[in-house]
């Protein structure tokens, strides 16, 4: 007769049985490794049930393809960039941007992420000014119009957006928008009805099979990219919704970065949707030669498209950060909701602030997810401890997800400074090699001071004793949140 005692075993041998396959079989990083076995150890059914939602390992999964045409010229552009760095033959526009010459080529290597320099790039740090800058490129839009968000909302600004992309898919624009399934997960349907009924596309990634039920619900594609007519590209922190311009109680103003860029290095932006796109929708699109204009472009700022996922065994993020932060001579500017760097970003940050080298970090002074900001309180003691500054924007909501260094190159993008940007979500940052655009970021920075306040490390130390424990018991979950 089966008893009590029988369900304890059979939950024990059960978690055994997972335990071994996540140490011998998946792999993983140690960090990821310890931390499932902390939970799988403690918490053996809800364990089990937490495993099997956010556990999966995609990094051995082939999930994207490109077309044999478009997959031969990607590579043949590759090879030709990866001899001319080899021969030290860039002739770059911007001379400083030389001695970053091996993390150009670390990215061509590792991200397949091509280096062009005759880009135009505008910087936002206003929702507003981002959106309305938006609309009137959709406006003027041609052939196509393709958009990916993470969070989509239906409140007034989605509607206003939703309703230009309906007008200008019934002139007979191609639009398409895709949406992650988990992040935009109050959204219905049907709110994009207009869109399809105009003619346009909507398709949402790794969406749900079966209703509140996502065995996939801890990779989400997280990127935000806007490209028109192959020509313009949005990137950067906005999604689409009132809080992000402002007009949430909670949040109040709403403070992120995100950029236009007009230049080849669109045409990157636009690889990366398309394959996003061919993944989510059945409805695939080709890679038509309009979403590929002839490059005619005159800009100056040098750009490099980085992508990374849970599809790679490279954490291509991570790595351009610790190349960035061993690259700095006299200072590192990072601003980002969430920071939770794994041990070897944390130890990179520690030799740049023994070395000398001004890093300063920039975090919201009131958290949107409580476990996450008290995981990144911990963090930040280790570092102000040896002489780091850091700054509790209080303004309102800061989401920008910025590292500037010596003020001559900088990313800026989607990924967070934390382990689940490197290592779990899908991620699209621009890497700007100028120093033009870089010292723009930096006096934003600088700007930002004025609303916040120093974290010092007396202060930090002078906190109660509960919140250190609470800090170091959610740092152990630090690689899995």
């Amino acid at each position: 007769m089966f008893s009590y005692d029988h369900f304890v075993i059979g939950i024990t041998l059960l978690n055994i049985g997972l335990a071994s396959f996540v140490i011998f079989l998946e792999r993983r990083n140690v960090a990821s490794t310890w931390a499932w076995l902390v939970v799988l150890l403690f918490l053996p059914v809800v364990g089990f049930a937490a495993y099997a939602f956010f556990g999966q390992n995609l990094s051995k999964r082939k999930m994207y393809k490109l077309g044999r045409e478009t997959e031969e010229r990607l590579r043949a552009v590759i090879d030709a960039q990866r001899a001319e760095f080899k021969l030290r033959t860039v002739p770059f526009r911007d001379p400083a941007m030389n001695r970053y010459r091996d993390m150009m080529y670390m990215n061509l290597m590792s991200s397949s992420a091509v280096y062009t320099q005759n880009n135009d790039v505008r910087i936002f740090t206003d929702g507003n000014e981002k959106f309305e800058a938006l609309l009137q490129d959709i406006k003027a839009a041609e052939r196509s119009i393709h958009l990916l968000y993470y969070i989509v909302k239906d409140d007034e600004l989605g509607n206003r957006l939703l309703d230009a992309l309906a007008g200008k898919a019934a002139e007979g624009v191609e639009v398409r928008f895709l949406y992650d399934q988990i992040g935009s997960h109050r959204l219905s349907a049907r709110f994009f009805s207009r869109l399809t009924k105009a003619g346009g596309q909507a398709a949402a990634f790794f969406p749900s099979k079966i209703p509140y039920v996502n065995i996939r619900v801890n990779y989400r594609n997280h990127r935000k990219l806007v490209i028109i007519d192959g020509k313009y590209g949005y990137i950067g922190g906005f999604n689409v919704g009132d809080e992000y311009v402002g007009r949430n109680a909670r949040f109040g103003y709403w403070r992120d970065t995100h950029l236009r860029i007009e230049g080849s290095a669109v045409l990157q932006m636009q690889i990366q949707f398309l394959l996003d796109w061919n993944l989510a929708s059945p409805l695939k699109a080709g890679a038509d030669e309009s979403y590929f204009p002839p490059s005619a472009f005159n800009g100056v700022v040098g750009v490099q498209i980085v992508s990374s996922g849970p599809n790679f065994p490279i954490e291509h993020t991570r790595n351009v950060y610790l190349k960035m932060i061993h690259a700095a001579k006299e200072s590192i500017f990072i601003q980002t909701p969430y920071f939770i760097p794994d041990e070897s970003v944390l130890t990179a940050l520690k030799m740049a602030v023994l070395s000398g080298v001004d890093v300063r970090v920039m975090i919201p002074g009131k958290p949107d997810k409580r476990m996450v900001y008290w995981a990144s309180y911990s963090y930040l003691g280790d570092l102000l401890e040896l002489g780091m500054r850091c700054f509790l924007y209080d303004r309102g909501f800061l989401h920008a997800k910025t590292i500037v260094v010596d003020g001559e190159v900088a990313s800026v993008g989607t990924a967070n400074f934390d382990i689940r940007s490197f290592r779990l979500n899908f991620e699209v940052n621009a890497v700007l090699y100028d120093t033009t655009s870089a010292g723009r970021l930096r006096d934003a920075f600088e700007e930002d001071m004025a609303y916040c306040r120093e974290l010092t490390y007396e202060e930090y130390r002078s906190r109660r004793k509960v919140e250190y424990f609470r800090e170091s018991l959610i740092r152990l979950l630090s690689p899995i949140l």
